[in-house]
């Protein structure tokens, strides 16, 4: 069902972000604006609330920091999610532009017949192809209807202009989202302003799995948010660290949120939406594809204030969101693991190019934390024989490993006088180093009880 237009410069245009001024008035006839299509349920095609006021469960439009996002511009980011494959940068460079509104509607013009002065129409530098696929995907469109998916299963529609919409990813510039579909309770802006990104190689070893388990643990106990792409290995292995802790995960997808993948992750997935957050760029019904899993990390790089690889081969998309961190000026780091693994080469490689070594939460936070917040003083045991005085312990190594051995022997190894390794000898003897026998002496045949210090310190 097709409602009336919208005019593209009423009223809910003037908060529009990205209008240039002076940007067109009313345009020729157009077919019906996929942003126009009421829902049957509804009062009116642009009013989502109906005659009664908001049906429960109704995509209204969440208050922004300064004001409410238009309605408008909601649905016409929602048509462009469809339209527009994840980090188009031709597209951003028109939603900059146009607005989400404006870029909409010359999408949904005819096509221009070709001119020889060359004018390429409201798109100029924008290939015909990606134009003509652009507004094929446009026309079939149906953003009612996705965010009526999204909505039945809980989840939102989030915007740049939103309270909850994470500020860090305009960074990403151009290749910002055009926005993110998020299925959880929690509050996306929020949690990213206190996240580390855990990534690494699907096929990973136990030393891996068990290491970004371990990080993720700690980041957890430590109230850091565990951001990661729910794939095999390392991503779900952080996943289920933190959810074991306890703590805040946050799932980042190259599908639609309602669309659990992998397959063996639907169980994984599930419990990430009810505790954690699950968000992704595409819409409902979406499908992954090898580029959108690689356009997808930029996303995680963004969004968090330090990536960690954790096992990665040279030709890894986790290296993908290691550089994209790199270039954000987000902190880039790496776990070190056995120099004869494959599936470490690609972070030793990272470790020589800059990033920093990283081995547990305590150094992640160091890196990633506020200001203080550094990691213990890391040092080997503290052994008995480590508090001796010099002289003393000058004797000790004086004093040979077998059978006893007259003082004056020891004296003369040691390079002292006999009655000074004697002050020395009984010394140690009280201590427990050495003992009596005859007129010699020797070690005392006990074990050097084990160290209590602990890995950082006592």
């Amino acid at each position: 069902m097709t409602g009336p237009a919208l005019h593209p410069s009423g009223p809910d245009d003037q908060d529009e972000p990205g209008r240039a001024a002076g940007s067109p008035g009313p345009r020729a006839a157009r077919p019906a604006h996929p942003a126009d299509r009421s829902d049957p349920r509804s009062g009116a095609p642009d009013d989502p609330a109906g005659p009664s006021g908001p049906r429960p469960g109704a995509p209204v439009p969440r208050p922004g920091p300064h004001g409410s996002v238009t309605v408008d511009e909601r649905l016409a980011r929602v048509v462009l999610s469809r339209a527009v494959e994840p980090g188009d940068e031709h597209a951003g460079r028109w939603l900059r532009r146009y607005g989400a509104r404006g870029f909409v509607d010359r999408l949904l013009e005819p096509a221009p017949a070709a001119r020889s002065d060359g004018d390429d129409g409201p798109f100029p530098g924008t290939g015909p192809k990606r134009v003509a696929s652009w507004r094929l995907r446009a026309t079939a469109a149906d953003p009612a209807r996705d965010l009526e998916a999204v909505h039945d299963l809980g989840g939102r529609f989030l915007v740049p202009g939103d309270t909850e919409w994470p500020s860090q990813l305009d960074d990403l510039a151009d290749t910002r989202p055009l926005g993110l579909w998020v299925r959880g309770p929690a509050d996306l802006r929020a949690w990213a302003l206190r996240s580390v990104a855990l990534v690494g190689a699907r096929a990973c070893t136990p030393y891996g799995a068990h290491t970004a388990a371990d990080l993720a643990t700690g980041l957890a106990r430590r109230g850091w948010v565990v951001v990661s792409g729910a794939a095999y290995g390392i991503d779900g292995a952080a996943h289920r660290g933190t959810l074991a802790a306890g703590g805040a995960t946050v799932a980042v997808l190259a599908c639609g949120v309602d669309t659990p993948y992998p397959r063996g992750h639907d169980q994984l997935i599930r419990r990430i939406a009810e505790q954690g957050l699950v968000v992704g760029e595409l819409p409902p019904d979406s499908h992954p594809t090898p580029s959108r899993f690689i356009l997808r990390n930029r996303v995680i790089a963004a969004l968090t204030r330090g990536t960690v690889v954790i096992e990665a081969q040279h030709r890894s998309g986790s290296l993908v969101t290691a550089r994209a961190a790199t270039r954000l000026g987000r902190h880039t780091m790496g776990v070190p693991g056995p120099v004869t693994s494959a599936l470490s080469a690609g972070v030793h490689e990272l470790l020589r190019g800059g990033a920093a070594l990283v081995t547990d939460a305590d150094e992640i936070v160091e890196l990633v934390g506020d200001m203080g917040q550094l990691a213990p003083p890391r040092r080997g045991p503290v052994l008995p024989r480590d508090l001796l005085a010099p002289a003393a312990a000058h004797v000790l190594e004086a004093v040979p490993a077998r059978g006893p051995t007259p003082t004056t022997a020891i004296a003369r190894r040691a390079g002292t006088t006999p009655d000074d390794a004697l002050a020395r000898l009984y010394e140690l003897h009280s201590l427990g180093f050495v003992e009596r026998c005859g007129e010699g002496w020797r070690l005392t045949n006990t074990t050097t009880p084990a160290s209590n210090a602990r890995r950082g310190g006592p």
